[in-house]
Order: structure tokens, then sequence, then C-alpha cells
């Protein structure tokens, strides 16, 4: 008989996985924790762009500094940054926000699939992209 759960036991999970990202060029440690699937479909609907329906274009701007700002937590699991700190979030290393960004997107089930649909959009031009 297989353990059927509840609404309650779904809608009060806590099973957001978190993990400890090592940031040596930073001097330290953050602590990212998947998406939500709201939050999810948010960041990848951020990604695409459908104001022309008949040709959706990709927006890849500043991709690992929106995710980045969702995931990165405190102690407490408050977010580190806001929307408003997304541009400043892009300005730091690459190689350092790649790290956390790897994590952020494995913790939260974003893998290469949905990135190889995304690359058989065109991309949009650089300053006509939405930001997160």
């Amino acid at each position: 008989m297989p353990n059927l759960l509840t609404r309650d036991a779904i809608l009060t999970a806590r099973d957001l996985p978190t993990e400890d990202v090592e940031v040596p060029e930073w001097g330290g440690t953050v602590r990212v924790r998947g998406l939500t699937a709201k939050e999810r479909d948010e960041y990848e609907a951020a990604t695409v762009d459908f104001r022309n329906p008949k040709k959706p274009t990709v927006n890849l701007r500043n991709t690992r500094a929106r995710l980045v700002a969702l995931c990165a937590i405190d102690e407490e699991g408050r977010r580190l940054f806001t929307r408003e700190d997304v541009d400043a979030l892009g300005d730091v290393s690459s190689t350092a926000l790649d790290r956390v960004f790897q994590a952020a997107k494995r913790l939260s089930g974003i893998d290469s699939d949905g990135e190889a649909a995304a690359k058989n959009l065109p991309a949009i031009p650089g300053d006509g992209s939405p930001t997160a």
C-alpha cells in the first residue's frame, strides 16, 4: 500500500535543499537553496521573451546573477539579495559567481534540457532585454 500524502503534508513539507558553497574569491562560504516551483517558473519565464509570440527570444542577460540572487540565503533562510542587487551581482567575478550558480541550478532542478530548448530560440539584443 503506497503512503498517500495529504494536502497538508504536501503544503507544509520543508523540501528545499540547501548547500554551502566555498567561494575563495570572496573569502568565505555562500549558502544556496533550491528554488520553489513558483520561483523557478518566474525565473524561467524571465528567460524567454514572448512579446512576439511568433518568434520568442531568449534573454540570457545576467542569468547567473538572477539565479544566484534568488538562491543565496543567510543562516535563517532569508535571501541575501534583492532584484535591485542583480546588476551589481553581475559585476563580480564570473568564476566565483558561476560556482554558486552551478549549485543553485542543480539544487533547483534546472538541467541542460531546458537550456538546450532555450538555445534553439533567437537571442534578444543587449539593450532591449527585460531584467529580473
